[in-house]
Order: C-alpha cells, then structure tokens, then sequence
C-alpha cells in the first residue's frame, strides 16, 4: 500500500521498497532495485524478517541492526540476529555500512509515513 525510494549516491545502489501493512502489522514487504551485493543482500534479509512483525517489533530490529554495524562494541549475542548476523562483519567496512543500511533506513522511513527519497549521503 506504500512505497519509497532509498539511493546511496556513493556507490549507486538504489531501491524501491513496498510495504503492505495491515493495521500495525507488516502483512508485506518487498523491494527492486540494484546495487551491490551487500545490499541486495541486506534487503533481501530484511524483507524476510520483518513480514509479520507489528510496527513496534520492526522499530525495533532497526534500531539493534544498526546498532550491529555502527557501534563500538560488537554485539552481545549476534545469533539473536538469525539470518541476519551473516551481515555483522560489515561493521569492519565503514564505507560499506551504508550499503548494508540502506534498505533499512528506507524501511523506518517508510513505516513513519516518509513520501520523500531516503538518500544515505
């Protein structure tokens, strides 16, 4: 029912996110777009975790997914993270982690009502 664009200009990645909600439940998700295997890796992940997750749930494996790649510490138990975990080491790339985050910081704008392309400049 919703969609947004999400573009990295550093490398070129670029995505169109679609969301379904079905009150404040994620009832589905998927994404087009093309950009380097981190990426496209990330967003697929995503997509896979977050159908069926309510509003709160999805704010919330944003923001400890974030906290994975941009914080000092690595994080205390990675197998909490799934699938996801496999994108930990990313955090040794700071130039990389805009990659991984893009669909991701797409999908919190997305889920807060954003109309406006989300850019990770």
């Amino acid at each position: 029912t919703r969609s947004l664009e999400g573009f990295n200009p550093l490398c070129g990645d670029r995505l169109t996110l679609y969301l379904k909600m079905d009150g404040e439940r994620v009832s589905d998700i998927s994404f087009n777009g093309s950009g380097c295997a981190i990426s496209t890796a990330s967003a697929s992940l995503m997509t896979e975790a977050m159908k069926g997750k309510s509003r709160e749930q999805a704010e919330k494996i944003f923001k400890d997914f974030h906290g994975m790649l941009t914080d000092n510490a690595p994080p205390a138990d990675p197998a909490a993270f799934g699938k996801l975990a496999v994108l930990a080491g990313v955090r040794e790339y700071p130039s990389r982690v805009k990659c991984a985050t893009l669909c991701w910081h797409t999908l919190h704008a997305l889920i807060d009502g954003a109309q406006v392309p989300v850019s990770t400049e």
